[in-house]
């Protein structure tokens, strides 16, 4: 392996001085180094990127956390991130929590030990709290996505929530709905809570009052009801559908991956939608929608998502006086796209 000494040595130069060249400190004239370099490209020298790390203070490696890899937002999202990061020069690690708060630990505990210089978190919910303080202990620098955590004072870039869903409602009553439920995520995550919020607010707007059962909390990603040991036991989709009077003739789905689930339940009990049951939701579904166009959406701008909260934690990695600098808050607005997913409301009544 060729060392930098072995670099010094045919360049007639000092270990130093290679080093500086590598590292891009200290000063050098141009002539010197463009010699140097030219000897590392003709004996393929590969600098030792763990040397460097110590030297720099910094790997230049940057992780990103997401809660499901199989949802299109956080794919979209996560291309966003990496493009940001490769343009500065970053390389980024990647993880999946899968909505599970113990393996969101597990992936912290494998961040703080692999020296990475930040990290873009999307956490599992409010109890993600003890596991961005030992971020903050340890002082790496972090930036939250698509969630807050309530007792966390940082940089955070979220979706218009509230905003979506009052859009989404808003829609369906536009075209006649007055019986309309939810499915939304747990409560223990604040975008959950705020599109809760969304909803009721434009009930309330047109005074409209929905039974109590009307609202059927469950995870983001359902398929925990069964493999996930940190989830509430919880009813099935079926079974709440089946106990509800008078029947909803709408739905508000939390996320995109309920949405999927309910439209399977529906067909299960050969319920049409729209022509018996009109179905909306939150975030879009990628390039799936391009293919075949159906479910009408409030859709936030995933990519956006990725690309904002990596360059914000770049630029707060980058800035010497990073926590002494002021928490910055981003809020992306989301697009209601209508598509064929919604019908007029048949034999409402007001």
């Amino acid at each position: 392996m060729v060392t930098i000494y072995d670099i010094a040595k045919k360049a007639n130069v000092s270990a130093m001085t290679v080093s500086r060249v590598i590292n891009n400190t200290g000063k050098i004239s141009k002539k010197t180094e463009a010699k140097v370099r030219k000897i590392m490209e003709e004996m393929n020298y590969v600098p030792n990127q763990m040397a460097r790390s110590l030297v720099l203070q910094q790997t230049k490696i940057l992780f990103l956390l997401i809660t499901d890899i199989t949802n299109p937002f956080y794919t979209t999202l996560s291309r966003g991130a990496e493009d940001a990061a490769n343009r500065s020069g970053y390389r980024l690690l990647f993880g999946n929590s899968d909505e599970n708060l113990q393996k969101e630990n597990d992936y912290i505990h494998t961040i703080l030990s692999t020296r990475v210089d930040g990290l873009l978190v999307a956490p599992t919910g409010d109890a993600s709290l003890p596991h961005l303080e030992q971020l903050r202990r340890h002082k790496v620098p972090f930036v939250l996505i698509d969630r807050e955590v309530p007792g966390m004072d940082c940089d955070v870039v979220l979706g218009d929530s509230k905003g979506g869903a009052r859009t989404l409602v808003e829609h369906l009553i536009d075209n006649g709905h007055r019986h309309i439920a939810m499915v939304n995520g747990l409560s223990t995550a604040s975008s959950a809570r705020l599109r809760l919020q969304g909803y009721q607010e434009a009930l309330l707007l047109h005074s409209l009052h929905m039974p109590d059962n009307y609202v059927f909390e469950t995870s983001y990603k359902l398929h925990q009801q069964v493999t996930g040991n940190d989830m509430p036991v919880l009813p099935s989709l079926e079974a709440w559908f089946d106990q509800l009077e008078p029947r909803p003739t709408a739905i508000v789905a939390g996320n995109n991956v309920i949405a999927i689930e309910i439209i399977r339940m529906l067909r299960k009990k050969e319920i049409q939608v729209p022509e018996q049951i009109s179905v909306v939701c939150f975030d879009d579904f990628g390039l799936y929608s391009e293919i075949a166009p159906f479910m009408t959406v409030a859709a936030q701008q995933a990519y956006q998502f990725g690309y904002m909260g990596m360059q914000t934690l770049i630029e707060r990695i980058q800035n010497k006086d990073h926590e002494a600098q002021p928490w910055r808050k981003v809020v992306l607005p989301a697009e209601l796209i209508v598509r064929d997913s919604v019908a007029p409301a048949k034999d409402e009544q007001s």
